[in-house]
């Protein structure tokens, strides 16, 4: 395999320079994190399994009207996207009470909104990813108005899709994260794409049935049977077989 030249190593991908300027090849690992990576671990086929669900998601988004960055998968762990410069704003929309807005506000898990919520936050992983508003991201320069206007229309029609492509194999899409960035043309221009990835890393899922959880927090909250249920996930999308062994090999690297 010829090497790749490394351009970010995150917490649950890598990301390589592309066969071409403008691309970039994203790489599913299989570390788990939690508290800001301050608890790791090495779940065997979590990547295998986050590639596969996200890259079923991006098509059926794109195939909505909404560009991503996604091009197509290349292999069992990568796929090829397009190159953006990320903009530093974490968007969380929520349907159901989960995760940090319960113990900062005193909710009750599981309750369930009016409408969905959106939250803003900073990304930087140093400062914990801190709530932000709109004028901080507006005063701070972080993105034009227009582009948070659209940003935040894009992730309420993301969430009006996903709500219905979960429920119809019995999940509760109870809230996720995304992230966009801007992709510039030949000419100069700039359209925003939906980047990262979507999957149970980012998504909070809950059996429609049980109320069982089928997302990260079978691993933050040492549940356990992390990898079987985004096994559950892929399996309910049509998209893996049942039983799949998955290669935790990587491909050699150059820094």
């Amino acid at each position: 395999m010829s090497k790749k030249k490394i351009l970010y190593d995150g917490k649950a991908k890598t990301i390589f320079e592309g066969p071409t300027s403008d691309t970039v090849i994203q790489y599913f690992k299989d570390d788990a994190t939690a508290n800001n990576a301050e608890k790791h671990s090495i779940i065997n086929g979590k990547g295998v399994l986050n590639n596969s669900i996200s890259d079923y998601l991006m098509k059926k988004i794109n195939e909505i009207g909404i560009p991503t960055h996604y091009i197509k998968k290349l292999n069992m762990r990568e796929q090829l996207v397009r190159k953006v410069e990320i903009i530093p704003v974490e968007f969380v929309v929520r349907n159901i009470a989960a995760g940090s807005i319960v113990k900062r506000l005193g909710i009750k898990e599981g309750s369930v909104f009016s409408r969905p919520l959106i939250e803003h936050y900073l990304k930087k992983d140093e400062l914990g990813d801190p709530l932000i508003n709109e004028d901080h991201i507006i005063n701070f320069e972080w993105s034009t108005r227009d582009e948070l206007e659209e940003m935040q229309e894009f992730g309420l029609r993301i969430n009006d899709f996903l709500r219905g492509l979960f429920y119809g194999i019995s999940l509760k899409l109870v809230d996720f994260k995304i992230e966009f960035g801007r992709y510039y043309s030949e000419d100069g221009n700039s359209i925003l794409l939906l980047a990262d990835e979507i999957s149970p890393d980012n998504c909070r899922l809950w059996d429609i049935n049980t109320n069982k959880k089928m997302d990260k927090d079978l691993f933050r909250q040492e549940l356990g049977g992390l990898k079987e249920a985004y096994q559950e996930v892929a399996n309910r999308l049509g998209i893996l077989p049942e039983k799949k062994k998955y290669s935790s090999a990587k491909p050699e690297l150059v820094k």
